[in-house]
C-alpha cells in the first residue's frame, strides 16, 4: 500500500463513516477547518474520558481545571507569547504566496508560481488569534484566543493550591481547544488552527527535575502503547537541541510518530524550570509546610494534542486484510464497543429478541443497531469503523437464550448466554 494512498484512504474513510468532515463544506469549506462527525466525536471523547481517568482520576497528586478560552491579555505580555510567539513569513512578490521561511528553501523558484528570486525578506509573524472585546475594535479591547493551555494552570496555580492545600509534587491537568494562527497548516487534522490539547503541569521542586521528567517519559510511552495501542517502532524520541527549543524550555523531547506524510510530532515533554510563575507572580506563590520557606516550583510540562492522537491511531489502526478494510482500534476507544444485529430482519420474533438485547447492552455501553443487508455487509460495515464485537440473535437464541459474538481482529464466533453479555463485553474491554 502506497504511503500517500494511505492519507487518501483514511480521509475518505473518515468522511465516508462519519469520523471526521471538512468545515463548513456546503459553503465551499474554509481552509483546514475539520468537523468532528458521530463516530469522530465518541473516539475523541474516548480518548479523553481515558486520559483524564489515567491522569487526574488515578493519581493522587493531580487537580482538573477548565479555564477561559480568552484570558486578560497582559497573560501573553507576561509568559512571552506577545513577543516571542512568532513563525518567520515571507512572501511571493509575484503570486503573494506566503511560506513559513524555516520551511522552504528561499533561493529555489516558488512553490506556488515557480518565479525565481521573488520571496520577500523574512519577518516574524505573531501566531496568537486576535480577537475585540467588547463593540469598539480598537487597541485597547484587543484579546486573544488562547495559543495554549498551559498559561491559565500557571495564572490560577495559587487558587488551585489554596483550595487544594497539595504540596510538591502535584500537577494541574486541563483539556481545552487552543488556537494558533499557523502560516501553513496542513495535512488533514495534523495542523490546524483550532486544535485541542491534554496538557499537565506538574510542579516540582528544582532538584527533581530529572527524576520527575525521567517519571513523565515513561508515562507518556505508556500512555501511547497502553491506552492508544500504537507500535512501539512508530514512535520515535526527538532530543530538541538548543536554539530550537521554546524560550522557556530547559529541556524538551519531542515525540514523533510515522505518519504517512512523514515523521512528525504527536506530543513534547519539556522542562519550562520556574519561568512562568517568576513572571505572572511578584512573590513566591508556594510555602513549605514544614520548613516556612516561600519558593517558585519548577515545572515539567508533558502536552498531548488529541487531533494529532486521533489521527495516529486511525494511521496505526486502519489495515486491509481478507477482502476487508479494519480499523483495529483498542476497544476501550472504539466509538461503538458492539454491534447487535438480528439474524433476519425480515423475522419479527428475531428483530424484537434483538431489540431487548440492545436496550439492555445500551444501558452499559455504546452499541449499534444494524439490520441491513446480509449479515457479511454487516460484519464488514463495522470492522470498517472498528467496532471490537458484533452480537447475532439467531434462531438458537429463541431457543436456549444465547446469542453469536463474533470478534473483530480474530474473526473466531462464540456462543454466548444473553444473562452474560454484559460482563463478558465488560471483561474484554477492561472496565
Amino acid at each position: 500500500m502506497a504511503e500517500q494512498s494511505l492519507m487518501d484512504k483514511i480521509v475518505s474513510l473518515a468522511k465516508r463513516r462519519g469520523f471526521v468532515f471538512p468545515g463548513s463544506e456546503i459553503y465551499g469549506g474554509l481552509a483546514n477547518s475539520w468537523d468532528y462527525g458521530p463516530l469522530g466525536v465518541e473516539l475523541k471523547n474516548n480518548m479523553k474520558q481515558r486520559w483524564w481517568k489515567r491522569f487526574v482520576h488515578e493519581w493522587d497528586d493531580m487537580a482538573g481545571l477548565d479555564a477561559a478560552l480568552i484570558m486578560n491579555p497582559k497573560v501573553w505580555e507576561a509568559s512571552g507569547h506577545t513577543a516571542h510567539f512568532t513563525d518567520p513569513l515571507v512572501e511571493c512578490k509575484k503570486c503573494h504566496a506566503r511560506f513559513r521561511a524555516d520551511h522552504i528553501d528561499v533561493r529555489e523558484p516558488c512553490a506556488n508560481c515557480k518565479a525565481k528570486d521573488s520571496f520577500t525578506e523574512a519577518y516574524q509573524f505573531n501566531l496568537m488569534l486576535k480577537t475585540f472585546l467588547g463593540p469598539a475594535e480598537e487597541k485597547a479591547n484587543v484579546a486573544y484566543f488562547r495559543p495554549e493551555t498551559a498559561q491559565a494552570m500557571f495564572v490560577d496555580f495559587k487558587n488551585v493550591l489554596d483550595t487544594t492545600r497539595r504540596k510538591l509534587p502535584f500537577g494541574i491537568a486541563q483539556i481545552g481547544k487552543a488556537f494558533r494562527n499557523e502560516i501553513t497548516p496542513g495535512n488533514f487534522i495534523f495542523r490546524t488552527r483550532e486544535f485541542e490539547q491534554m496538557e499537565i503541569e506538574y510542579f516540582i521542586k528544582e532538584a527533581d527535575w530529572k527524576e520527575s521528567f525521567e517519571l513523565w517519559r515513561k508515562e507518556m510511552w505508556g500512555w501511547m502503547t497502553d491506552e492508544l495501542g500504537l507500535k512501539k517502532e512508530h514512535v520515535h524520541e526527538l532530543e530538541v537541541q538548543d536554539g530550537d527549543r521554546a524560550h522557556y524550555s530547559k529541556r524538551t523531547i519531542d515525540f514523533e510518530y510515522d505518519y504517512p506524510f512523514g515523521r512528525k510530532e504527536l506530543y513534547g515533554l519539556a522542562y519550562r524550570g520556574d519561568f512562568d510563575l517568576k513572571n505572572h507572580f511578584k512573590e513566591p506563590p508556594y510555602r513549605d509546610a514544614e520548613t516556612n520557606e516561600l519558593s517558585y516550583p519548577h515545572v515539567i510540562e508533558p502536552t498531548w494534542g488529541v487531533d494529532r492522537s486521533v489521527l495516529a491511531v486511525l494511521c496505526d489502526a486502519y489495515a486491509e486484510e481478507e477482502g476487508r478494510v479494519v480499523l483495529k482500534l483498542k476497544p476501550r476507544l472504539a466509538p461503538y464497543k458492539a454491534a447487535v444485529f438480528p439474524l433476519l430482519a425480515n423475522k419479527p420474533e428475531l428483530v424484537q429478541k434483538a431489540r431487548i438485547v440492545c436496550a439492555e447492552l445500551k444501558k452499559h455501553f455504546m452499541v449499534a443497531w444494524d439490520e441491513r443487508g446480509n449479515i457479511g455487509k454487516r460484519y464488514y460495515s463495522q470492522d470498517e469503523i472498528g467496532t471490537p464485537y458484533c452480537i447475532t440473535i439467531d434462531f438458537d437464541t429463541l431457543e436456549n437464550d444465547t446469542v453469536t459474538v463474533r470478534d473483530r481482529d480474530t474473526l473466531k464466533q462464540e456462543r454466548v448466554a444473553v444473562v452474560d453479555l454484559v460482563s463478558y463485553i465488560a471483561g474484554k474491554l477492561g472496565v
